[in-house]
């Protein structure tokens, strides 16, 4: 007898091909039979009117620290997320000493918007090296399916110490770390996670530890990866790493390299598809580079205790590191101010924030007699007064102690450049950066928007194309073996949704980090039901309860 046969669906197979109204049956946790006349089932669920699919894999996510206090990884399991790929841009929180370990949480604090408290309260350290992390992830278990990539900082952190933020490493340094990356493959890593992008600093401004390697050191890092035999190299990569570079890598190693971020700048608008031209040439000679594009408007709510869009400006390394009073005084400085402006009227390769003031809003404001200014934009405010926006924002901000709320629209608001990236031969639907950012922005519903707003909506891409770029297509890349298709024999990680509805809902504040903490939250719209590995996870009321049926993927595809 079959555990579940779902009857009457639209399925998707997750290759790409039309859907056909069919049934599936479950046993095991596997998919026993596709098509009519399956058998009794323990669960029968009639599917009219709704569509079948393989579970969304999300690719780029943070979910290293929230793992250890939280398995069923809220809020992606509700959001027809089945399988997490974890350790992105290689900001990882393994390998690490008891020594390092506040000096790890410090920095995932500034690169990931993480509260230092949370992390505090939540993090549980039953480990020091890779292959003792991945083991605490398969003992606790998940509600979802996970994949872990080996982190550049981390590795570095633990071979070179307070030096890994401050210097190339020898080459004994390097041989260590290599020692350290072959022993996390063999331990069932995914593959090798780095970044060079100029936005991704630590504690007090500091470049995270992966900015100090050189071009020796990676070469060495990634033809690892060659030397075990499988595993992808990630790297979110500065304006001055060039993907000939990266082709030249992916030759050495004969591995995948999956290159983020590629986000779409108004005031650049070439960039990006100059960025993915190229990676379709290195493909064309053979390769295998793909770049990895957002299909949401990259939007954050912020303030100015911590204003990440303006973080990674060379004008804003003055203030990095200073508290209190002295940041205060520096916000004030006519000349820092100064310089902002200049560096953003100044062409850039990439940068977060470009000073579009017409995208940038107050959301919040602390004192009641501003709460005129809420929800106008910098750009009306500023033309109302005639003053400069950037001095609107500093100075109504410093009025409320730093706690008035904005959001900006930063990147991939030109929808139809967004199509163009989406449907471009070399490109992969990524960058939720679920896990991480969590008073800033949620992105973990970006299959549902995909489905909802590019399919449905727009008509940018079939529906089939959508749920092959949200599960076959990453399953290929990554390796995933069994994953991301509906076949017999497959994994039933299966996502039921309404593709009339379905779609994320509106951004909401919760409080449920460790000791209340806040996190930004964005509800399933059409998903009624999400099943891993053939359990059932979520309903269209949310989590169904404390399963944990996701196992932590350690065999991969070479």
């Amino acid at each position: 007898m079959n555990d579940l046969l779902i009857r009457n669906a639209s399925l998707y197979d997750g290759l790409g091909s039309p859907a056909q109204v069919t049934d599936l049956a479950v046993s095991g946790g596997r998919i026993s039979g596709i098509g009519r006349d399956l058998g009794p089932a323990r669960q029968s669920i009639d599917a009219d009117g709704l569509a079948l699919m393989p579970g969304i894999i999300d690719n780029h996510t943070h979910y290293d620290a929230q793992v250890t206090w939280d398995p069923a990884l809220r809020p992606s399991p509700s959001l027809g997320v089945t399988t997490a790929i974890i350790g992105n841009c290689g900001f990882t929180i393994a390998p690490c000493r008891p020594a390092d370990r506040d000096r790890i949480m410090r920095n995932l604090t500034q690169v990931e918007g993480m509260s230092l408290d949370v992390l505090r309260q939540g993090i549980q350290w039953d480990f020091e090296t890779i292959p003792e992390y991945l083991g605490q992830l398969e003992r606790g278990g998940a509600s979802i399916n996970l994949a872990a990539f080996a982190g550049h900082s981390s590795i570095r952190t633990w071979v070179m110490g307070e030096a890994a933020t401050q210097r190339a490493a020898t080459d004994d340094e390097i041989e260590r770390m290599r020692a350290i990356l072959i022993e996390a493959m063999q331990a069932g890593a995914i593959g090798f996670a780095t970044s060079t992008s100029p936005a991704h600093n630590g504690e007090a401004g500091v470049p995270m530890p992966s900015r100090l390697a050189d071009d020796r050191e990676l070469r060495v890092l990634v033809e690892a990866l060659g030397e075990a035999g499988r595993g992808v190299f990630m790297l979110t990569k500065g304006g001055h790493t060039r993907i000939d570079f990266l082709e030249e890598l992916a030759a050495a190693s004969g591995r995948p390299v999956v290159i983020a971020a590629l986000l779409h700048n108004r005031t650049n608008p070439d960039a990006v598809f100059a960025d993915l031209e190229a990676i379709a040439q290195a493909n064309a000679r053979g390769r295998s580079l793909h770049g990895a594009v957002s299909c949401c408007p990259l939007t954050m709510d912020f303030t100015l205790h911590s204003p990440y869009p303006v973080e990674g400006l060379q004008s804003w390394k003055p203030a990095l590191g200073l508290k209190g009073e002295a940041f205060k005084a520096m916000l004030a400085r006519p000349e820092f101010r100064d310089a902002i402006r200049a560096e953003l009227s100044a062409p850039a390769t990439f940068r977060l924030f470009n000073g579009e003031w017409s995208q940038v809003q107050v959301v919040e404001v602390r004192d009641a007699a501003h709460a005129h200014l809420e929800q106008r934009t910098l750009a009306d405010l500023a033309a109302q007064s005639g003053r400069d926006p950037l001095d609107v924002m500093f100075d109504l901000a410093l009025s409320e102690d730093l706690d008035t709320v904005f959001t900006a629209t930063l990147l991939n608001s030109d929808e139809q450049a967004v199509a163009r990236m989406l449907n471009h031969p070399n490109s992969l639907v990524s960058l939720s950066d679920a896990g991480a950012h969590l008073t800033f922005f949620n992105d973990a519903a970006f299959g549902l928007h995909l489905m909802g707003h590019w399919s449905r909506e727009l008509g940018a891409m079939s529906l089939s194309r959508a749920v092959h770029c949200l599960t076959g297509q990453p399953a290929a890349v990554y390796g995933l073996r069994d994953r991301g298709v509906l076949r017999v024999g497959a994994a039933a990680d299966l996502l039921l949704f309404d593709p009339a509805t379905v779609g994320r809902g509106p951004k909401r504040r919760v409080f449920d980090l460790p000791g209340g903490g806040p996190r930004l939250h964005t509800d399933a719209v059409g998903v009624h039901g999400v099943w891993v590995n053939g359990v059932q996870v979520a309903d269209a009321d949310g989590l169904t309860g404390d399963a944990r049926p996701g196992v932590l993927i350690r065999a991969f595809d070479a």
